[in-house]
């Protein structure tokens, strides 16, 4: 299907990466959450199930095939975007519309049983259903912006001027969310300068966002707005200081804020750390060696967080996490000073 929507689109451009539809990062955001539950929950199951007599396949297996689901769907999604076939994007409506009603279904079936609202597979249900809830509401976002099933004229989309430019090259603007984070489109200049030297024909035009004239004029009107401001007190002055927070304050915040999660993360080191340890002595001293109800087969988050397996995918999962967002923060922060030092 994307490899027929590519032939079929109308748009032809150097570059396949310039098509974000919209709510792109939060599609990206609401998928890797998605995926980050489905673990929770297939490792919930798995606990569970070690904990019991018998074996439950059912406890585990259907968290895998959702797993790979919603990786499957990021992919497609992907490869839509890319081809610029939005309707081919109703396939992925259907199936977060399914996948909805059956997890809704199941927190119904849970509610009638008198499952407690602090058994952790209650919350991971929960949790699914606002997921795919918010999936479904970004996808009748698109559907409602571009125009592209119940509409007979839909939106025309004209490519960024920086990407019908042949000589530029850098795509960090234009690329999904997981390639911004890994700077996984950087691939082919890394393996090019790994064979032969770069030069600046390699590198390529500075993006229209970075040359110092369109910043110059964004910190100019900003300057402007704080004149304005003044002119009924004779006895204050126009601000630079002001004008350059009103110009380049969002990403100063943007940065910041990647810099206090990736320090809220380093935390998770110690406590994951500290846990695992406290598990490896407690199983040494045979604490927890009684097995579950099978009629009982449910968790509490408590119970989840003794598992030292558990905790240390979690210390795996954190300190990547703790790197993306500091690393995110350096990128702004260097962006942000090239822009500003331009703009002065």
């Amino acid at each position: 299907f994307p490899g027929w929507g590519s032939q079929s689109s109308k748009v032809q451009i150097h570059h396949n990466t310039w098509l974000h539809f919209p709510g792109h990062n939060l599609r990206w955001i609401l998928t890797f959450t998605l995926l980050f539950v489905h673990v929770c929950e297939i490792a919930e199951g798995i606990v569970s199930d070690t904990q019991m007599k018998s074996r439950h396949l059912h406890l585990f297996l259907p968290a895998i095939m959702g797993f790979v689901a919603a990786t499957v769907s990021i992919v497609y999604y992907h490869n839509i975007e890319t081809s610029n076939f939005p309707k081919l994007l109703l396939a992925l409506f259907l199936y977060w519309i399914m996948a909805f009603v059956t997890k809704t279904i199941k927190l119904v079936r849970y509610c009638q049983d008198g499952v407690p609202f602090s058994q952790l597979r209650f919350c991971i249900t929960g949790i699914m259903v606002i997921l795919y809830g918010l999936l479904m509401a970004v996808e009748i976002n698109v559907i409602r912006v571009r125009r592209y099933v119940f509409f007979m004229n839909p939106q025309k989309v004209k490519p960024p001027e920086d990407l019908q430019d042949l000589g530029v090259r850098f795509l960090q603007p234009f690329v999904n969310l997981l390639s911004k984070a890994t700077y996984w489109w950087m691939n082919t200049l890394i393996i090019s300068a790994h064979k032969k030297p770069v030069d600046l024909k390699a590198i390529g035009k500075l993006p229209i966002a970075m040359r110092a004239l369109t910043n110059y004029v964004c910190l100019k009107e900003a300057y402007e707005e704080q004149k304005k401001k003044v002119e009924d007190h004779p006895n204050r002055s126009p601000s630079i200081w002001l004008a350059m927070y009103s110009a380049f304050g969002r990403p100063i915040l943007l940065s910041s804020t990647f810099r206090y999660l990736a320090d809220l993360l380093g935390f998770a080191g110690p406590l994951c750390i500290s846990g695992i340890v406290q598990g490896f002595q407690n199983a040494t001293n045979n604490t927890n060696t009684t097995e579950k109800d099978p009629s009982n087969s449910y968790l509490s988050s408590e119970e989840f967080l003794r598992n030292v397996y558990v905790l240390a995918v979690l210390l795996f999962l954190a300190l990547i996490l703790q790197r993306t967002f500091l690393q995110a923060s350096y990128y702004v922060t260097t962006e942000t000073g090239i822009n500003l030092r331009g703009a002065l």
